[in-house]
């Protein structure tokens, strides 16, 4: 039978509305099922205002944890999206620097170019300004092969700068459309990252309000929910382990890392402690993706920042074959991420209000596992 979570605690709960729900579920709820869902599921229903009309007391603790779950879900698949844009964001300023930097230099060599050009045309114009034809000049001349010589060397001279000049323009517009365009791609990620860092910006402002929901918890509230959590993990722990997705056997076996695997995983664990905090990559806060990107980092080994990328750009590899180190992604949005510890166990930074902590593998819904490789 469900433990049915009180009439005080479910009627707070609905009044703190999807905003603090959102929070709350990071800092004291996460026990999902061990096995990952299909990928791309139906945008569902709001979580708390869903049947608030119902009895105060017909919410079971487990039907408030599981629409609690979504709002994490949510929650830190804005932080991951922004995490995300504000990357593209720092390669596309990085590019329009380049082609800022690029145009500068096509300016500065057409402007030589240019000035080369004009001195040879004056050089040109000074010796025909004799009124004298070439012919007389010649004869006139001390060293008539001389003066021929010249004129010729400075005439072809004439010629090649000024087709100079034509091609360092074209570069010139080149560069300068290549410029504008990086100048309006900058202008468009910018744009998006200000507008998912508002939405990362409003749930962080939504912590103090579901932290003044947790202050108005009782302690034995509080204990019947990290009781529930720590329950389901267990179950959930039990099956995953029980499936054979391991390999077989209560503790699967372990596998020898590698030599960048074993420091990053060395380095994850030294972070034992530190708290969570939502876009932070150390070192003294992290959340899931800044820790595995981290510890890799601190291996010599440059992996993408956010827990979608990650997924996106690693080699998959099955979970019967995790070795200490590889990365433990979660939920259908590749959204979290771990390093797998052995033994059952994952390193993560978990969520707000947490720590970097050792867990069962089981800990949030399974998307699948990647590796570093050299």
């Amino acid at each position: 039978m469900p433990t049915r979570c009180s009439r005080p605690l479910a009627r707070r709960v609905r009044a703190a509305g999807t905003a603090a729900a959102t929070v709350l579920t990071a800092l004291v709820l996460s026990a999902p099922p061990a096995l990952a869902a299909p990928p791309g599921p139906p945008e569902p229903r709001d979580p708390v205002t869903d049947g608030a009309d119902g009895a105060d007391g017909a919410d079971s603790i487990s039907s408030l944890l599981a629409r609690l779950r979504v709002l994490y879900t949510r929650a830190e698949s804005a932080s991951e999206a922004y995490n995300a844009t504000a990357e593209r964001l720092k390669r596309q300023r990085a590019a329009a620097a380049r082609a800022t930097s690029a145009l500068s230099r096509a300016h500065s060599e057409l402007a030589r170019s240019r000035a080369v050009a004009g001195r040879l045309a004056r050089e040109q114009y000074r010796g025909a300004a004799t009124g004298l034809p070439i012919g007389v000049r010649v004869l006139l001349a001390r060293d008539p092969y001389g003066l021929l010589e010249r004129g010729h060397l400075l005439q072809r001279a004439v010629g090649e700068q000024a087709a100079a000049v034509r091609r360092l323009t074209t570069d010139e517009r080149r560069r300068s459309a290549l410029a504008a365009r990086a100048r309006t791609a900058l202008d468009r990620q910018q744009r998006l990252t200000d507008r998912r860092r508002d939405r990362r910006d409003a749930a962080r402002d939504r912590l103090d309000e579901v932290e003044a929901l947790l202050a108005s918890l009782s302690p034995e509230e509080v204990a019947e929910l990290r009781g529930l959590e720590d329950e389901r993990t267990a179950e959930a722990q039990r099956e995953l382990l029980g499936s054979g997705a391991l390999g077989g056997g209560a503790a699967p076996a372990a596998r020898a890392p590698s030599a960048p695997a074993r420091e990053a995983l060395r380095y994850a664990l030294r972070q034992r402690g530190k708290p969570y905090r939502w876009g932070a990559d150390g070192p003294g806060s992290f959340d899931s993706s800044g820790l595995a990107a981290r510890a890799w980092q601190h291996a010599d080994r440059k992996i993408p920042r956010t827990a979608q990328g990650q997924w996106r750009r690693l080699k998959r590899v099955p979970l019967r074959e995790l070795r200490p180190g590889d990365l433990v992604v979660y939920f259908p949005g590749a959204t979290h991420v771990a390093l797998y510890a052995g033994g059952g166990k994952v390193v993560e930074a978990s969520r707000p209000g947490d720590v970097v902590k050792v867990s069962p593998l089981a800990a949030h819904p399974l998307r699948g596992a990647v590796r570093v490789t050299d």
